[in-house]
């Protein structure tokens, strides 16, 4: 009897299994919703580029702190998080949590 046959047999594992494609399905989610959330602004041929992180609620500290990695942070105002020197690259990372709502070019004086 096979692993997978038995933990399909029993109630525990198939919780267990229900669990595991649940995650698997919110991972694949947040990986096709991504680079729905870039604004098409942002296209263009340099390597790093200057973004407006968007988000339903007001930013604390580990928002701003979990942006760090990609970025110099600019400064937060109530629902957005301005970071400069963001590799193209790492611009799907930025969007991937699912707290994102979008991403767009820093708004300069506003």
């Amino acid at each position: 009897m096979s692993l997978a046959s038995e933990a399909l047999r029993s109630t525990k594992g198939r919780v267990v299994l229900g669990v595991v494609a649940a995650w698997l399905c919110f991972q694949l989610w947040l990986t096709l919703a991504a680079p729905m959330k870039i604004s098409p602004e942002l296209k263009g041929a340099s390597e790093k580029v200057n973004i407006q992180i968007e988000l339903p609620f007001v930013p604390e500290r580990f928002h701003v702190q979990s942006f760090q990695q990609y970025g110099r942070v600019a400064g937060a105002d109530d629902h957005s998080i301005a970071l400069r020197g963001v590799k193209r690259t790492d611009l799907n990372a930025v969007a991937r949590p699912y707290w994102v709502t979008s991403v767009g070019p820093i708004k300069e004086g506003g």
